[in-house]
């Protein structure tokens, strides 16, 4: 069997999917690749947050290189119909140049979107999703879910009526004419890609990696993401960029907050995992990096 085009490397918040990128770099040299990382995370797009997204430092990029990674501005608004087109034009244009695309991301839609085609609604025409925001900070999402209930019950029923985002969402769509019965993106969850991928999901015992998220949390603290949010605030940061985990956090002084949200995000993370097919699921419990990276690397050179 012919060896995989990508490599893609998907795991929960704190559990080292940077560290592991870089053991595996080192190791695809070793047999004459050239490695370079797509980065697949929803926030790490945006330049100034850096430390709070726990995007890849600058020793960590020169040691590989890193595209799609910090390369917006804080004001900007961006979705996951602009990245797929950019993640594929750099998956392909690597490919076609001899290198060997390593995708790491955290954010499972944006990592479906960079390795397959989806079937992705289109954006809200300009200032439909400014209104219902507007109406979700006035009104508060329990109301605007009983006003998708009303519009459009079987849409409600599948949404938390506390889901902010997935409320605002159906409703743009439904203002637009695009929200329609049956299941959303299925093609989420099937095994065709683009291009062959060697899926890995990276896992880490539930304790310990609590303990990892604490220490990073800690640790963001120090590099200074207070500050960088508050910089980022005052720049007039985009509704998509607030979404960062911590980000309204900190701007309160909560840090337990953002570690509690940190936690709930990672077992989001982790179910979304679940739920991709064909995945060699690591555990970096017992594993270095190091180790981690030999496995992949074994699997990736057998063609399996």
């Amino acid at each position: 069997m012919a060896r995989a085009e990508v490599i893609a490397l998907f795991g929960p918040t704190g559990v080292g999917k940077t560290a592991v990128a870089l053991a595996l770099a080192q190791e695809l040299r070793a047999n004459g690749e050239q490695p370079v990382a797509v980065s697949a995370d929803a926030l790490q797009v945006y330049a100034g947050l850096e430390v709070l997204t726990g995007a890849a430092d600058a020793a960590e990029r020169a040691q590989l290189e890193h595209r799609l990674l910090a390369f917006l501005p804080v004001d900007a608004q961006f979705s996951v119909g602009q990245y797929a087109a950019l993640a594929h034009s750099e998956i392909d244009g690597l490919i076609n140049s001899g290198k060997r695309p390593i995708v790491v991301g955290g954010t499972g839609l944006y990592l479906r979107a960079a390795l397959a085609e989806l079937s992705l609604k289109p954006p809200p025409p300009e200032g439909v999703r400014e209104r219902w925001l507007a109406e979700l900070t006035a009104r508060g999402p329990e109301s605007l879910h009983a006003q998708l209930a009303q519009r459009a019950p079987w849409a409600a029923e599948k949404i938390m009526p506390t889901d902010s985002h997935r409320i605002v969402r159906a409703l743009e769509l439904d203002d637009s004419g695009e929200l329609e019965p049956g299941p959303e993106q299925s093609d989420l969850w099937t095994d065709a890609t683009r291009r062959p991928t060697l899926l890995v999901g990276l896992t880490m015992e539930r304790e310990r990696l609590y303990a990892q998220i604490g220490a990073r949390v800690d640790q963001m603290l120090a590099d200074g993401a207070e500050a960088e949010v508050r910089r980022a605030h005052a720049a007039g940061a985009s509704v998509t960029a607030r979404k960062a985990v911590g980000f309204e956090d900190l701007l309160a002084g909560d840090v337990e907050a953002m570690k509690r949200r940190t936690r709930n995000y990672a077992r989001r993370q982790l179910t979304w995992m679940r739920k991709l097919p064909d995945v060699l699921e690591i555990d970096l419990s017992e594993r270095s990096p190091a180790q981690a990276a030999a496995q992949i690397s074994a699997r990736w050179l057998s063609g399996e």
